[in-house]
């Protein structure tokens, strides 16, 4: 009798555990884009206004399947050798959305990148950045994305702001 009962629990226990089980529907996204799956690029017909200059960073899913990205990218400047130049990015204020990108679909996010010479000189320190250090939302891993501009070398100035990915 206790075999029965045993038995009797395990399919009682495996039959919770496949109705606890997310369904798997063509059409559901749940996965979070690896940086790996993602080709990073950007979109080079800039908008300037007084003192900035604003670019839409593209993040295409090349994984292979379905995808979400959701929350800012982490952004920085590099030199020609990778090093990071000055401060890191900051986030520029803006609703945060769950973005789901079918392969090879697109998100955006718009980058600033205030002039450095606004900067005291020696606050900045300005030299010539090779690019940008871009980590996807909520990624640990980077890709970076030649970009020739003028940054500060120094801490301190925050020249670099990026909102919230959208579709």
């Amino acid at each position: 009798m206790d075999l029965r009962r045993s038995i009797a629990a395990g399919a009682v226990a495996c039959g919770l555990a496949l109705a606890a089980a997310p369904s798997a529907s063509p059409g559901a996204v749940a996965v979070s884009c690896r940086t790996s799956g993602l080709v990073v690029w950007l979109d080079t017909t800039g908008n300037a206004t007084a003192g900035s200059v604003y670019y839409t960073l593209k993040f295409t899913n090349q994984s292979g399947h379905a995808c979400t990205l959701g929350g800012y990218p982490g952004v920085s400047a590099v030199d020609l050798h990778g090093r990071s130049l000055g401060s890191a990015g900051s986030r520029n204020p803006s609703s945060v959305h769950v973005v789901s990108l079918a392969n090879g679909a697109t998100a955006n996010a718009v980058l600033r990148i205030t002039v450095a010479g606004n900067f005291p000189p020696s606050a900045c320190h300005q030299v010539a950045a090779a690019g940008l250090r871009v980590y996807p939302p909520n990624q640990t891993a980077s890709k970076v994305v030649p970009l020739p501009f003028e940054a500060c070398s120094h801490a301190g100035p925050v020249y670099l702001s990026v909102k919230a990915v959208a579709s």
